[in-house]
């Protein structure tokens, strides 16, 4: 019994470590289970610079428009992710889908 409880202490404390790392890397918590070890952490998206875009697509000639078309609908995007340990105690991690 001691070793099942060791082992839940040594997951809970992966996934502290998980989180950490992740908040760390400019994810926001935004919700936290400690019983079943998930959470779900954000990220807001990125803060395109359309005016030093727009000098570089007049400078290319146009060409880079589909870098700054990319950088428009992808970068810009909130994106979620889910931090879990599985049953077996092994940490993963998914992307969510965002509406």
């Amino acid at each position: 019994m001691k070793k099942s409880q060791l082992s839940q202490e040594q997951s809970l404390q992966v996934f502290s470590n998980m989180i950490s790392n992740k908040v760390h890397n400019g994810f926001t918590l935004e919700e936290r289970n400690d019983k079943l070890l998930f959470a779900v952490l954000s990220k807001g998206g990125k803060v395109v610079n359309h005016g030093l875009n727009f000098t570089i697509f007049c400078l290319t000639l146009g060409l880079w428009s589909f870098a700054w078309l990319y950088l428009t609908l992808e970068a810009s995007k909130k994106k979620k992710i889910l931090v879990a340990i599985d049953e077996d105690g092994l940490p993963f991690e998914e992307r969510c889908l965002v509406a």
